[in-house]
């Protein structure tokens, strides 16, 4: 199993890189604010109730980039484990140079998903591996003079997030304790719809948190997102760099 979690991470880093050699490409670059929100509400020890709420922002905080809406139930067959099932909605919204949809207007998304996510403690550095499959139906307009969209695509993704946590005191377990923490998250899109972007996007965060009670976190940082869009622009694949802002809250009650 540790080599898996080893090579994994390590194969998905080779997908990347060979995704950015094809063909010209052309750069398109934002600068982002998200703000984010996480609840978990404990039924019992192994049962949970996962809900959250993403803020997300182009131009710092200037603009409209995404609303995310994510819900779910959690099952921790062990105490480093955790699984789970859900449902997530998403508004997208046209920020940057160039649109996602060439018709440059906000379109919906649903999804369903599964996850797991694995603890790896290493003396006090938390290591953490997350897995989630993810079903997409992807909104669209097939005439450009229609109010909403009227058509949906169907696509898949594979996630895989590795994240790292050091305390900066031996009190980590304590209320006020801060820790660093850094992760790095890409994701593969697979299924007959899926064009350009195999390699859908990655996400490297940088980050600084404090425990403020039994029930409260909250950390912020740097986010890294590098975003292939799945058609071509100019006859060119387009990669999106956003770089900015990311800040985190989680309440756990």
């Amino acid at each position: 199993m540790k080599q898996f979690l080893v090579i994994f991470p390590l194969l998905l880093t080779l997908v990347f890189s060979q995704a950015e050699a094809q063909g010209p490409r052309s750069h398109d670059y934002n600068s982002i604010g998200w703000l984010a929100t996480f609840l978990t509400y404990n039924l019992d020890e192994k049962w949970s109730v996962h809900g959250e709420f993403q803020w997300r922002r182009s131009e710092l905080v200037k603009e409209a980039q995404q609303n995310l809406y994510r819900a779910g139930i959690n099952f921790k067959p062990h105490k480093q484990a955790l699984l789970r099932v859900g449902l997530a909605y998403a508004d997208t919204y046209p920020y940057g140079k160039v649109p996602i949809q060439s018709t440059a207007r906000l379109f919906p998304e649903y999804r369903t998903y599964q996850m797991a996510q694995i603890n790896n403690p290493i003396g006090n550095v938390g290591l953490t591996h997350r897995f989630i499959l993810e079903q997409r139906w992807v909104g669209r307009y097939t005439n450009t003079t229609l109010a909403k969209v009227d058509d949906y695509v169907f696509m898949n993704r594979v996630r895989y997030m590795v994240r790292m946590q050091i305390p900066l005191s031996s009190l980590f377990l304590e209320n006020n304790a801060p820790y660093i923490a850094a992760y790095d998250e890409v994701m593969i899109g697979f299924g007959k719809n899926i064009n350009q972007n195999v390699f859908d996007q990655n996400r490297i965060g940088l980050l600084g948190g404090v425990k403020l009670s039994e029930r409260v976190r909250v950390e912020g940082g740097y986010l890294n997102q590098i975003l292939q869009f799945g058609r071509m622009v100019e006859d060119k694949e387009l990669f999106q760099h956003n770089n900015g802002l990311i800040i985190n809250t989680y309440i756990n009650l």
